[in-house]
């Protein structure tokens, strides 16, 4: 007790600890200690009050009988007063039963406020005894899911934001935040590989061509087999190519996003005996590092006439979105991740860096993932994967028309999302799609207007003289990746001389048999 307190009072692991002081706390410990800044000695008081009924009843607790949590906002919330944090304190401690209104004896408690968090965050620290003024202990089975239903019920009654329990993102560790900012990155790893595993599975028409996309990505795979199997595969990881002398850190499916779990990502792809035995070869291909086994449409280059294919494709699902009742969660869901998909897809394309466009994927992605995903969605919705296809193959410049009908009926998807959870009261969801799909709007529209510009084409030859001392493997991937980043997102009208994308896909009941048409000298 008396080391918390003392750390709360200090000066923080990054000096954010400003003005440490108390905002509520129980009767006795406020009757003596009012809201001045904390020093060494008052919080050793403090720990002494809090620690007198342990002491003096010697009631053993397991695991230690200090109680700690924050109650924190997002950054966007702003911050609230001392008298606000009080009143949601005392709330929050009644909620979870440490007070007296529940009937049994009160446990001392104080709640501390110092500043906002390293990311903005206004917060409060909550420090219990866990120990009753009686000696007997409080409860703390299922004191997480408690915590979390006092928080929804205070949500709502100070009017804060509402997380609810539809929707939930996947968080990340402060070791991925120190080791990107550390590396100078504008992201974590997960978000990144969640945005690339998001697009390659929404262009994929069956997992072994989403494997083949995910390596053609520069993206690390391998399987999960089952137990003494190497024929069946339960799920994946990936990982970001490491940085010389650095080990990969490897991320399942189901940890980078609720709806990037593989049984999630199969019920997207078509499923035969066919299928199933291609998709084992490519994932046996991947754990092994060796080259794909049947290379197939993502090598192939795309027709220009599928642009405007796949912008109806997109505006047919817009219009069936006004009709979908919002309590049709999994039908909103599916058309947020289609929709996040293609926004990851066209910041690939056009951003060295994550920036506008990646913040709108990862917006739309949080609306894709469900806490609960029922069978299938009650409304059947039309399919948006082919504007991801196209957008993560597109190589050069096309047709400003087409390009910019595609983009448009993206935008209005975005949209109808962000009007969806308007019209739920999810307010956290409804700012953050409104800023991005603005911010994202600009920078395409700026890159529409780019003019091109000749420079040396890139290859492995290029890429040998500029990097003389690097393996074959590595100047590979790096080729992947350089082509993946910049140049415009518009098309040229592309022809080819055999078959195009448009001759080979117009639809899985008339796709025939594939030619395979890998570009030489790129491991795919």
């Amino acid at each position: 007790m008396a080391g918390l307190m003392i750390y709360l009072a200090g000066p923080g692991r990054a000096n954010e600890h400003e003005e440490p002081h108390l905002v509520a706390g129980d009767s006795a410990l406020m009757a003596w200690h009012d809201d001045n800044e904390l020093n060494r000695d008052a919080a050793l008081d403090i720990a002494n009050a809090l620690d007198r009924a342990q002491k003096f009843f010697e009631t053993e607790v397991d695991g230690g009988h200090v109680f700690h949590c924050s109650l924190s906002l997002s950054a966007e919330e702003g911050q609230l007063t001392d008298e606000q944090w009080g009143a949601i304190a005392n709330d929050f401690m009644t909620e979870m039963d440490f007070t007296e209104d529940g009937g049994k004896a009160p446990a001392r408690w104080v709640a501390v406020r110092h500043g906002l968090s390293k990311n903005g965050n206004d917060h409060i620290h909550i420090v219990a005894s866990m120990v009753r003024d009686d000696g007997t202990k409080w409860n703390s089975w299922k004191s997480k899911y408690k915590s979390q239903q006092a928080a929804r019920t205070l949500e709502k009654k100070y009017g804060l934001n509402q997380l609810g329990d539809v929707r939930a993102e996947r968080g990340f560790t402060p070791a991925e935040q120190a080791k990107a900012v550390r590396q100078g990155l504008p992201e974590v790893e997960r978000h990144s590989l969640a945005r690339t595993v998001r697009s390659c599975a929404a262009a994929s028409t069956d997992e072994a061509e989403f494997v083949r996309r995910a390596r053609q990505e520069g993206v690390l795979v391998r399987p999960r087999y089952a137990a003494g199997r190497t024929d069946v595969v339960t799920g994946y990881s990936v990982a970001v190519r490491p940085r010389k002398g650095e080990r990969a850190v490897w991320f399942g499916g189901n940890s980078l996003g609720r709806d990037l779990a593989l049984p999630k990502l199969r019920t997207g792809w078509e499923s035969t005996p066919e299928s199933a035995a291609a998709a084992v070869a490519e994932w046996n291909a991947a754990a092994r590092n060796r080259r794909p086994v049947t290379p197939g449409r993502e090598t192939l280059e795309p027709s220009a006439d599928l642009w405007a294919r796949y912008a109806n494709d997109v505006s047919a699902l817009r219009e069936k979105l006004a009709t979908t009742p919002y309590g049709d969660h999994v039908a909103w869901a599916q058309a947020a991740r289609e929709t996040s998909a293609a926004f990851g897809a066209w910041s690939k394309r056009i951003e060295p860096s994550p920036g506008p466009l990646a913040d709108a994927a990862r917006e739309l992605s949080k609306s894709a993932q469900l806490r609960r995903y029922p069978s299938r969605p009650a409304v059947a919705l039309p399919s948006a994967r082919g504007a991801t296809m196209i957008i993560l193959a597109a190589t050069s410049r096309s047709e400003r028309a087409a390009y910019a009908l595609m983009f448009r009926q993206l935008a209005q998807t975005a949209r109808a999302i962000h009007d969806m959870h308007q019209a739920t009261d999810d307010l956290r969801r409804v700012r953050g799609l409104s800023a991005a799909v603005i911010a994202a709007s600009k920078v395409v529209e700026a890159s529409a207007t780019t003019q091109t510009i000749t420079a040396q084409p890139l290859t492995m030859e290029v890429l040998r003289e500029q990097h003389p001392g690097a393996g074959e493997e590595a100047l590979r991937a790096r080729l992947i990746a350089e082509r993946s980043r910049g140049g415009s997102p518009i098309p040229t009208t592309l022809t080819r001389p055999e078959k195009t994308l448009q001759q080979a896909g117009t639809t899985r009941a008339e796709e025939p048999d594939r030619e395979l048409h890998p570009n030489p000298g790129i491991e795919r």
